[in-house]
């Protein structure tokens, strides 16, 4: 082999060298993961530092991190900041039956922790099923480092998702498709303990973790109040709510944000006990979207390269967003088509998810002598 092709054959292999962790697949409406061979394609070259600003599922971050960047991760619900905390901030640390023992054993604080017994049982688990997910949370703080302690949230939020017909919370039919043996016959998961599912699922997790020899940090803040205080990012990507087409996340997956807040100070409301009031992003309301963009975009600036995914069928409409881009960068517009629906109806079978590939606008510059020459003819 000459030189040339050593050197060739060192570089792929040094940009495809972490491809062999496997991203655990999410039960998530929206996620990327499906996307995320089309979304590569229109990773510019050159990224060092990249941001995942609205990171859902995290399954962008983790392409970011396998491609070798520092990668950056929010969101602004904290059961997703867990996912980052656990499989992109994470270099090493996995959860071991040592772990395990810990998290199973009988809570010696249990009274502190009766939240979901109390006020999820027969809506989504029974009561033995409920009890045993507040000892397991109880347990969570004795794991000796933040990452454990991430990795333990993550994989039981999972564990819960497996459990529940279609995989989210905003419907009070779980125990009863339990019962029901044609649904149970399909997914086995709505009858099996969540001990269980968590103990099989886990060491996917675990063998997802590595270290890309980056400082890669997860937060969990708000979005505008964050990118202003990084420095030096090549590439942010964009997933915000689909406004107006998509699934409303806090009430789809509010039982996995109370678990891990474990709210004391919030009201439980409607059938599926959903917590009140609701954390405030900006991005999911007709009267603030825009204006929430144009923020986004105005504290973006020193970032050169972005990646936006949106929707055909979301507020606002594809022209007037991509007017709205073009203030601040050339755009160009990519689509692909749902084959088959994956929730909400902006992911139904025909819609098209749609990419923005943002550059840098072209800054023209003349040379000294062009300028005394505009200067002399009157310019």
């Amino acid at each position: 082999m000459s030189q040339i092709n050593k050197e060739i054959g060192l570089m792929l292999f040094e940009e495809y060298q972490y491809f062999n962790y496997q991203f655990p697949e999410p039960q998530y409406l929206g996620a990327k993961h499906t996307f995320l061979p089309w979304i590569n394609q229109y990773i510019p070259n050159n990224v060092n530092t990249a941001i995942d600003a609205f990171a859902g599922s995290q399954s962008v971050s983790f392409l970011f991190k396998q491609l070798g960047f520092k990668t950056l991760t929010n969101d602004f619900l904290n059961f997703n900041n867990q996912i980052g905390l656990s499989l992109i901030e994470n270099k090493k640390e996995i959860l071991t039956q040592n772990d395990l023992k810990l998290l199973f054993q009988p809570a010696q604080n249990k009274q502190d922790f009766e939240l979901i017994e109390n006020t999820f049982t027969d809506i989504f688990f029974e009561k033995s099923e409920a009890q045993f997910l507040d000892n397991f949370r109880a347990n969570i703080s004795l794991l000796d480092n933040s990452y454990k302690q991430a990795l333990a949230f993550t994989v039981m939020n999972r564990s819960m998702t497996r459990k529940i017909t279609m995989g989210h919370f905003g419907h009070t039919q779980a125990l009863v498709y339990a019962n029901d043996p044609e649904r149970v016959k399909r997914n086995r998961s709505l009858v099996r303990p969540l001990r269980e599912i968590f103990e099989e699922i886990l060491p996917k997790y675990n063998k997802a973790i590595f270290d890309n020899k980056r400082d890669n940090k997860s937060y969990h803040q708000n979005v505008l109040n964050l990118i202003p205080t990084l420095k030096k990012v090549d590439l942010a990507y964009f997933d915000p709510p689909y406004c107006d087409s998509h699934a409303d996340y806090q009430g789809f997956y509010h039982l996995l944000e109370t678990y891990t807040e474990y709210w004391k100070d919030k009201e439980f409301v409607n059938g599926i006990k959903r917590y009140e009031p609701q954390r405030f992003s900006g991005f999911d309301k007709k009267r603030d979207v825009i204006a929430s963009f144009e923020k986004l975009f105005e504290v973006s600036e020193e970032i050169p390269h972005w990646l936006i995914s949106y929707n055909n069928r979301s507020y606002p409409g594809i022209e007037e967003f991509e007017k709205l881009i073009s203030k601040y960068r050339t755009v160009k517009v990519e689509a692909k088509t749902y084959q088959n629906g994956r929730g909400g109806k902006g992911s139904v079978a025909g819609s098209q998810e749609i990419l923005f590939v943002c550059k840098p606008k072209k800054i023209h510059f003349i040379s000294l002598k062009q300028e005394e020459h505009l200067v002399n003819e009157g310019f």
